[in-house]
């Protein structure tokens, strides 16, 4: 059975006494309530927290309603939205209920009504189940092939690629371990004019560098021991089509220089051959590290950076990306579901608000991963909750949204922010032993950012190290 948390309601309205009406009202019936002034905040918060639901006034002083509507909905696919407006704004309602918002209240309105609204959406599964799967088609607009993204920087990804793609030019992916560079490679593989011929991968790191030459190059008969017949490299089999040479940055020297000669006069040799072979082969390659230090540091050819470098793409990594997590995320449980031929399942928001804070060392593969884990701890059941999630995901998730107390007299924002900043940087500090630089990357921000407000918010010096 799915154990449900509390519910947590982001509430966008720009006049602060209904703002505070309704938020005590929801408040009482115990609901969690996050409140948003403008349109800009609300875009904030959405980004950052997968709330249950959104009570949203249609007319904000610097947005229109709508826009945090469709923005709401697109990231959040099975998100609750009830709208308010006055009394001339009942066909933009209509509108707002045809593009997926399930009420509208006109003002002024009981808040008796908000609740009943609310309380019935959800605490009916089948209405959620159905708001998943009629707006989960605007997810593919955000994609290129497989490739999934609404973010800032993906968005610009997909430019790159799309403008990349027709062309021959030598492509360079860099990225974290887990961001997805082999699933960019085969696209920008199969939405180029050599889609319809072979894509070849080589992996420098998988491969023992004594046999790396004869995998890439391939060898003629008698080699070498055990050579009793010809075999054509990956070169050759990606004739007409695309080789990806994935850990590229992995290779010896020696290698190094082949690999070079190759691209320089587009032909190799097959070991123990010396007879060129011509080939016609798009090179895409990939790294995880910075190949500009390996120069740097002579562990890396210049001039092989340089006939690689053409056109790079680097991918962020997933805590970077936070708001395409409830993209993937939706995406691997379908896939899921579909690999293991069981029921299609959807994800509470609940355990959206486990994924959204995670640090996802592991990135996009280990959200993946973490998403059939929850797939079949679930069962029958056909709702993931948070429970399900792996406990090493669950244990390093925290709500974002604190519990604080609004006295009538109201409260003192910046001191409250302030304590709020301060206890995330203290319990980063004693999750890390104290280490700046590591507490810096849980708070996905700059050392030296961290170390400014550990003045400006006098946080002890003996909660951290220098390093």
């Amino acid at each position: 059975m799915t154990v449900r948390s509390q519910p947590c309601v982001l509430i966008v309205e720009d006049e602060p006494e209904l703002r505070a009406l309704v938020a005590g009202s929801l408040v009482g019936e115990g609901f969690a309530v996050a409140e948003a002034p403008t349109g800009a905040h609300a875009m904030e918060r959405l980004a950052a927290f997968a709330y249950d639901a959104v009570v949203l006034d249609l007319k904000l002083p610097d947005a229109d309603g709508m826009d945090i509507l469709d923005a709401a909905l697109a990231r959040y696919p099975e998100i609750f939205v009830v709208v308010m407006t006055g009394y001339g704004g009942v066909e933009e309602a209509v509108r707002a209920i045809k593009k997926g918002a399930i009420d509208f209240l006109i003002k002024p309105f009981q808040l008796s009504q908000l609740t009943r609204v609310l309380t019935a959406a959800l605490n009916e599964p089948r209405l959620r189940q159905e708001n998943a799967e009629l707006r989960a088609q605007l997810r593919d607009r955000y994609r290129i092939d497989n490739v999934i993204g609404q973010s800032a920087a993906m968005q610009q990804i997909f430019g790159t690629l799309e403008l990349v793609a027709p062309m021959n030019s030598t492509v360079l992916i860099q990225g974290e371990t887990g961001t997805g560079k082999e699933l960019v490679a085969r696209t920008v593989h199969h939405n180029s004019p050599r889609a319809e011929q072979p894509f070849v991968a080589f992996n420098a790191a998988a491969i023992p560098e004594p046999l790396a030459e004869v995998e890439l190059f391939g060898h003629a008969r008698g080699a070498f021991t055990g050579a009793v017949h010809s075999r054509a490299g990956r070169f050759e089999l990606a004739h007409r089509g695309t080789i990806f040479i994935d850990e590229v940055g992995l290779m010896t020297p020696p290698l190094q220089a082949k690999l070079l000669r190759a691209l320089q006069e587009r032909e190799v040799e097959r070991v123990g051959e010396s007879r060129p072979i011509k080939f016609d082969a798009r090179v895409v390659a990939a790294t995880n590290s910075d190949l500009r230090k390996q120069v740097r540091e002579g562990t890396f050819r210049e001039d092989l950076y340089y006939r690689l470098n053409v056109i790079p793409i680097t991918l962020p990594p997933l805590r970077e990306r936070r708001e395409d997590i409830p993209l993937l995320a939706r995406h691997f449980v379908q896939k899921s579901c579909r690999t293991n031929g069981v029921p299609m399942k959807s994800l509470t928001q609940d355990a959206m608000r486990v994924l959204m804070p995670h640090a996802w060392p592991g990135n996009i593969r280990q959200l993946e991963n973490a998403i059939e884990h929850a797939v079949a701890l679930t069962g029958l059941d056909r709702e993931i909750s948070a429970g399900a999630l792996p406990a090493d995901v669950r244990e390093t998730s925290a709500s974002l949204v604190p519990t604080v107390t609004i006295p009538d007299e109201g409260i003192d924002f910046a001191a409250v922010v302030s304590r709020l900043e301060r206890e995330l940087i203290e319990r980063c500090l004693e999750k890390t032993g104290g280490n700046k630089r590591q507490a810096a990357r849980l708070l996905n921000m700059r050392r030296t950012t961290l170390i400014d407000k550990l003045h400006r918010l006098n946080v002890h010096e003996d909660r951290a190290t220098v390093s």
